[in-house]
């Protein structure tokens, strides 16, 4: 539920930069691991390479992500922050740190270290669903 009211938070702000849903997390990983490849992104925000495909495909037609490809490995994509993205990153950051603060609002630090030690842990549980689905095993 929190994700949800966040991701719909971002999403209204961000209309005015012309990103559509969900796209800024797939360019605030770009501007922060420059030449990251597609699988790469796609592990890092634990979705499918269709769904990054589709989202960096948006993200390029909107002048915000270069896609090159790698010098030794044709098949491998690599992307980087364009002009346009290096200059909405700040913005970016700033809603996200915004929206953190907003949660974390009347927590005292025992208490945000405490939801940071459970929501960790709790992540680390489901990884291991996850990782055994995308691998079939």
């Amino acid at each position: 539920m929190l994700a949800r009211c966040i991701q719909s938070i971002s999403d209204i702000k961000f209309r005015e930069l012309k990103l559509q849903r969900g796209q800024f997390v797939f360019l605030t990983r770009i501007c922060e691991y420059p030449g990251i490849s597609l699988v790469e992104l796609s592990t890092v925000l634990k979705v499918d390479k269709a769904t990054t495909t589709k989202a960096i495909q948006k993200l390029i037609e909107e002048q915000y992500v270069v896609k090159e490809r790698n010098a030794e490995d044709k098949r491998m994509w690599h992307l980087y922050p364009a002009a346009k993205a290096t200059a909405s990153y700040p913005y970016i950051i700033e809603e996200e740190n915004r929206n953190i603060e907003n949660c974390f609002a009347g927590f005292n630090e025992q208490e945000k270290e405490a939801v940071y030690v459970l929501l960790k842990r709790m992540r680390e549980n489901i990884e291991q669903d996850w990782k055994q689905l995308k691998t079939g095993k």
